[in-house]
């Protein structure tokens, strides 16, 4: 394997010269640097990156915190966060909490003591004295797609009020009266705040959220399954179930067929969150869509302005509704291609 020594005698220029052109140091003249690069490309070498971090107290490396690895919506997320970041020049350790607090401390701790350059987090709540002290201590960071009250550090999110809006007034057109809703945790952002977003649309419709069409997810799709039971063992059951994540909404399709019942003839459904899957179901499932792909590159690059010393910005994008059948519109309504893959073209 070529060593900095080697790459030094190929080009012609000593050892300092090419450190310095390695790390983009700007006092480098245009023919030594480019003689340096020739001959890393022609001996294939490449620099130690923990030494590296060691001179530099950089390591290049970003870490990601997700809410659940197995949700689509995350794992897009994901995807456009370490293309990002390699674009940028950074590497993206990622770790899954599972919707746990616990096992999200577990990660940000390891992450840190791994000496990233900063942290990306979804959290799974708001109660996490860990990112709060880390934040306190000047580490950089950015909440994407979730956040923590009162923590100060920049939020990249999709606001969705409008696109649930837009659903409401969606459903109240085809004349359904009879909306419920499945929660995501009370104890995250998103939960509470899609809840609040469908109690508001309704009410705007002169409708009401009882108590009995309010059931209490955690964004698995289990979740989806058990409420979804206890609305249809409801004397009179809900028109439309609105499911506040797409795993939940899986569910809610489940319990369906498993009592011999049909989406939408004998109950509609909807989710907050499109994925690629709802155009395959039978009906495709309409549903409120992120522009998930943007959201991840935009905290990357978020970050990446803080890690380097420019003031980062929050960022908030809107969520839309995205129409297909799964509400007892008519079969001739148009059915839109999945919004993650569109934000992304």
């Amino acid at each position: 394997m070529a060593s900095i020594k080697d790459v030094a005698a190929e080009a012609g220029v000593s050892v300092a010269t090419v450190s310095r052109v390695l790390n983009d140091h700007p006092s480098v003249s245009e023919d030594a640097r480019t003689r340096v690069l020739a001959a890393v490309e022609a001996l294939g070498y490449r620099p130690n990156a923990v030494a590296r971090s060691l001179r530099t107290d950089q390591t290049r490396t970003l870490g990601l915190v997700i809410s659940d690895v197995m949700n689509p919506y995350f794992t897009e997320l994901a995807r456009s966060v370490e293309e990002e970041a390699r674009a940028l020049g950074y590497s993206v350790i990622i770790g899954n909490a599972d919707e746990r607090p616990d096992l999200q401390d577990h990660h940000v701790r390891t992450l840190l003591d791994r000496r990233i350059d900063g942290l990306l987090v979804s959290p799974t709540d708001g109660g996490s004295p860990l990112m709060l002290d880390a934040a306190r201590a000047g580490t950089p960071m950015v909440f994407v797609d979730r956040w923590i009250p009162g923590v100060d550090v920049p939020v990249v999110r999709s606001d969705g009020r409008d696109a649930v809006r837009d659903l409401v007034a969606h459903l109240h057109a085809l004349g359904h009266r009879r909306l419920a809703i499945i929660a995501g945790p009370a104890a995250t952002t998103t939960g509470r705040e899609r809840v609040e977003a469908f109690r508001e649309a309704l009410h705007a419709f002169g409708l009401e959220l009882p108590d009995a069409y309010t059931g209490q997810g955690d964004f698995q799709a289990e979740s989806g399954r058990r409420v979804t039971e206890g609305f249809l063992d409801l004397p009179e059951p809900p028109e439309v179930v609105f499911a506040a994540d797409n795993l939940m909404a899986l569910g809610a399709l489940d319990a369906v067929r498993a009592r011999g019942l049909r989406v939408p003839e004998d109950i509609g459904l909807a989710a907050f969150d499109d994925i690629p899957w709802f155009v395959h179901t039978d009906p495709p499932i309409t549903a409120v869509a992120q522009p998930t792909g943007e959201l991840g590159r935009a905290a990357v690059r978020a970050l990446v302005d803080r890690i380097e010393g420019r003031p980062p910005q929050s960022v908030t994008l809107p969520a839309r509704l995205v129409v297909r059948r799964s509400c007892g519109e008519q079969p001739a309504s148009p059915e839109s291609a999945p919004a993650q893959n569109r934000s992304q073209s």
